[in-house]
């Protein structure tokens, strides 16, 4: 596991990451914790829905996508820390069999001028499925330690 400080990062390097299988019961798992609408919940009402079929919230599978991020390639010093998104969307349904990974690109290195042991990276993170499509897109904004002088 090669950890990187913000000297390490630098503006169009990717990462990416391994991949996780969805499951029918994971979704309605999460759903029922977390947003317990009937297109996420029950197969026969989401065959009605806008969405035509069962489907993963979105924030499943942004907690999805944050999994895979710590399991991936990015390894940020002192852990993946957001700092707030600038874009969030979700283009496409993810749904049971899908197969996930992402893809994160870094588009900026900031050094902090008020805190010199560290800095932010801004990443774009393309969540796909196994049809390469997107299913969730991200800029985020990470706070990344500097190497220890």
């Amino acid at each position: 596991m090669t950890v990187r400080y913000l000297e390490d990062f630098e503006p169009g390097q990717k990462f990416g990451s391994g991949r996780l299988t969805v499951e029918s019961e994971r979704i309605k798992s999460f759903a029922a914790e977390f947003d317990p609408q009937p297109f996420h919940l029950d197969e026969s009402s989401a065959r009605g829905s806008f969405f035509k079929g069962l489907a993963a919230s979105g924030w499943h599978t942004a907690a999805m996508t944050m999994r895979l991020l710590v399991e991936g390639d990015i390894k940020p010093a002192g852990g993946i820390i957001g700092a707030g998104f600038d874009e969030l969307r979700w283009p496409r349904p993810v749904r049971p069999g899908d197969e996930l990974h992402v893809e994160s690109e870094v588009l900026e290195v900031r050094p902090s001028k008020s805190r010199p042991d560290q800095g932010m990276i801004k990443v774009r993170t393309t969540t796909l499925n196994q049809h390469d499509e997107p299913v969730q897109l991200f800029v985020g904004n990470l706070i990344v330690l500097r190497r220890p002088a």
